[in-house]
This record gives C-alpha cells, structure tokens and sequence, in this order.
C-alpha cells in the first residue's frame, strides 16, 4: 500500500448528530486513530459540530467526513448550517477541478441523503416504517469495481438506520451523470416498492453510503441492549428478529467486517490520491 509522505494529514470530521448522544461519532474516531497506528502516519482530525452550533471546516483540510444524524434531511432547507455545508461541497469540487492534489469527501446516512437532494440524484422521500437493523446490502456492478468496496462480498452486512431513504422512482437516469449508484437494498419480490440506494459516488471524489460503514459489534451491541431500543424492535419486527441482531453481532464477516473495509479503504484512497499528486 502506498502511503502519503508528507509532514500532516488533516482530516474534518462533520458531526450531523444535532447533539443527540450516538455511537457513530465514536466509531468514526475510532477508525481514524487505528488507521493512524497501523499505517504508522501522522494524521489528525478535528470535529465540527455543524447542526448544533453551526461549525464547519474550511477548504484546507485533505479528507473530509460526514456523519449520520436524527430528523428529516430536509429539516435544514434554507437554513445556514445547510447552506455551510453544501458550500462546502462546492468548495471541494472546484479545487479538485483546478489542483493535482484531490481533496475526497465520505458522507454517511443524513449527510448521504442531503448529498442526494444537492446532486439530484434519485428522489429523497420518508419511509412507511422505520428501517433498523444489520441488513445485506447488494453492490451493482459500479460498486463491485469501486475502491471502497475491495476486500468484502457481495452482498455485504451494515447497519441501516433511516426514517427516510433515496429511490429511482421511474428507472429513470439521473440528472446527474457523473453520479453512480454503487449499492441498493435487496430485492423485495413481495413488496411493491422500490430498492433503495444504498451507496453512490457523487464524483469522483465524494462518495457516500445510507448505511453506517463505522458501526462496530460493541457499539452496536450497546444500542441493542437499551431497553427503549430492544422494545421498539421487538415490537416492530418480534423477538426472532431481535434475537438475530444480536446473534450477528458476533459473526465476523458481518459488521465487524464491513467496518474493516470502507472507511479504511475510502482513507487510502485520498491519500494515495495526495501522493500521486
């Protein structure tokens, strides 16, 4: 693997959490500092928290990521914080348009689906029913030849959180044509409803995932054993269900897996995208 040799890698880590008390952040950080240690490089992050007090980084940091987040992805429609980061994105597209060294951007779940309505791709609407749990999720061909994706299966397993989700409603293609759909949900012949997207790359690069590619076994496991959370799953989807959750929790081609790959992967990709430069 070849790694950036230069003085510092910055890294913003957004936080779309709103204040709301997650393990995302966690798993985020997590990865960053064990992918510091084993590539033995000198990377540092700071944290803006975007929802809540309105910080966002500015364009001189190299690798930018997004986290997930509670609510609607339009409930910051007009307001600044959203305005911040769309900016932002812009900011990064124009300097990948005129620089060698390509700035690359991850955005998860919320920051996912406002990076849909900004790009226009597919149609963001709220879903009938809550979807959570660790699901498969089935890469299309643009995914089984993306970076971020190397090293796991077809179908893979993630945590899928979300009141609201990406659809394709008339098969259609995007207004954007740089865009590509890398992941859907899997097929439901029984249910008339669409497939979910579940991964896309915007540009070449900022991409992004509906699912939590940082969610690790522990944190997740946590959440699980909440009794408010372990009660709303067995009443929406029964105790079988819940008792799977856990079950696949231990399974390491699952989750733990999953973790392993994406974002370490994305992380390589910027860097050696820098190097190259």
């Amino acid at each position: 693997m070849n790694i950036i040799d230069r003085d510092k890698i910055r890294v913003a880590v957004i936080d779309m959490n709103n204040g709301v008390t997650n393990q995302g952040m966690r798993g985020i950080q997590e990865i960053l500092l064990r992918y510091r240690t084993e590539n033995d490089i000198d990377l540092c992050y700071d944290i803006f928290d975007l929802r809540q007090k309105g910080e966002i980084p500015d364009e001189h940091y190299d690798i930018y990521i997004s986290s997930g987040g509670p609510g609607s992805p339009f409930d910051g429609e007009g307001q600044q914080w959203e305005n911040d980061f769309f900016n932002l994105l812009d900011k990064i597209e124009c300097h990948n348009k005129i620089s060698s060294q390509k700035k690359h951007a991850f955005l998860i779940c919320h920051s996912f689906q406002m990076a849909c309505r900004k790009y226009h791709v597919g149609e963001v609407i709220r879903r009938k029913s809550t979807a959570f749990g660790i699901f498969p999720v089935f890469l299309t061909e643009e995914g089984e030849n993306d970076l971020i994706f190397n090293g796991l299966p077809n179908p893979l397993y993630a945590v899928d959180s979300r009141d609201w989700q990406v659809i394709n409603p008339d098969d259609v293609l995007f207004s954007n044509s740089e865009a590509k759909v890398l992941a859907l949900e899997k097929e439901r012949p029984h249910v008339d409803l669409e497939r979910c997207v579940m991964s896309v790359r915007f540009t070449k690069e900022i991409v992004g995932t509906q699912f939590h590619p940082e969610a690790d076994p522990v944190g997740m496991k946590m959440y699980l054993l909440q009794e408010d959370k372990m009660k709303a799953i067995i009443d929406n989807h029964g105790l079988e269900k819940y008792e799977d959750m856990l079950s696949s929790l231990d399974n390491p081609d699952k989750i733990k897996l999953t973790q392993s790959v994406i974002l370490p992967n994305f992380l390589t990709e910027a860097l050696n995208a820098l190097q190259e430069a």
